[in-house]
């Protein structure tokens, strides 16, 4: 009898569920619950009993926010080219058709303009399933407009994220767009225009280091995994133990990076509440009163103005009463003593 023998497998076969096709049912990573998919879509992708949220498509984040019928879709001939003719297992170009032909966009963030309870805002979704959500010069362009479209129309500002970074195939093109959108939100600050940043699951390196994390106020999804870079580069960096769930949207609210857990239904009403609070001062459409609208008549010139201040600051002699008169007229003159 050998030491070293090799033992024998009996070979099984799965057979699939007949008259079930691929994609009906989906599996809760939590749970391992088996959801309906045509039901998991309409509870817009979260599932019901464990709450778990599945990434959402760009198209069906924003029917779930706007009012119905009000986006209109901004820089849509926006695409990206390959700069750095990047070579590997696929080309650029080819990664750029294959996610085209996948998800129907033309990258990996949907932006323009819509009503959210009857107020316009101008809003930018990422989609994850565009090369995982990767901001390259097209992404960050694309971003910078919905800011700079806010501060000229003096809108409210909404950025969902999902991303995992920069993306590589743009090299150090990709990185400048960290500081391009930085500088954008600056402005917007400066305007006083609320900006509003919500995370979602996932939410990483450059993006997570830029503009997600630069809202007046940040509102992430349940669970959702938020960072800079992985928990084994940093583990291997630091060289020391990582508390348990260091990355995640609870764990970030507790240390105060986020503002508010919301969740993916509550956040069209929450969006709401803020904009009502933080974007009273903009203008709403609504008419404002007379004696706001009419500004104070100045005079025309400088020399007209400092005339007529003289006017005002110098004082109008008092004229001589007739009473006054008579009296002085009743005196007796003095007559002079030698």
């Amino acid at each position: 009898m050998a030491f070293f023998s090799k033992p024998k497998y009996s070979n099984v076969s799965v057979k699939s569920r007949e008259g079930v096709a691929k994609g009906v049912w989906t599996k809760c990573p939590e749970t391992g619950e088996m959801v309906f998919a045509k039901e998991l879509k309409k509870n817009l992708m979260v599932v019901p009993t464990s709450g778990y949220h599945f990434p959402l498509p760009a198209p069906d984040r924003i029917d779930s926010l706007l009012d119905a019928g009000t986006f209109v879709e901004y820089d849509a001939n926006l695409r990206s080219t390959d700069p750095l003719e990047f070579k590997g297992l696929a080309s650029y170009k080819e990664k750029l058709e294959q996610n085209r032909a996948k998800t129907k966009l033309e990258d990996a963030v949907l932006c323009g303009m819509g009503m959210m309870g009857g107020r316009e805002v101008s809003l930018a979704v990422m989609d994850f399933r565009f090369l995982g959500g990767s901001m390259g010069s097209v992404v960050g362009e694309k971003i910078t407009r919905t800011i700079e479209r806010g501060l000229e129309k003096k809108v409210p500002v909404i950025v969902v994220s999902a991303s995992g970074g920069a993306r590589m195939y743009e090299g150090i093109l990709s990185l400048m767009q960290m500081a391009k959108t930085s500088a954008a939100l600056a402005r917007l600050s400066e305007a006083k225009i609320p900006y509003f940043s919500v995370l979602t699951n996932p939410t990483m390196a450059g993006v997570m280091a830029s503009y997600a994390t630069l809202g007046d106020v940040i509102l992430a999804e349940p669970k959702a995994l938020i960072g800079f870079a992985g928990r084994r580069v940093i583990k291997e960096t630091t060289r020391a133990d990582l508390p348990e769930g260091f990355q995640t949207s609870e764990f970030l609210l507790q240390r105060g990076l986020i503002d508010q857990i919301v969740t993916r239904h509550e956040l069209r009403d929450k969006l709401i509440t803020l904009i009502g609070h933080l974007g009273h001062a903009l203008q709403t459409g609504k008419t404002t009163t007379n004696k706001q609208a009419t500004p104070k008549k100045k005079s025309s010139t400088p020399v007209k103005r400092v005339t007529a201040s003289r006017k005002k600051a110098t004082p109008k002699p008092k004229s001589s009463t007739k009473a006054g008169s008579a009296k002085r007229s009743t005196r007796k003159p003095r007559t002079p003593k030698f």
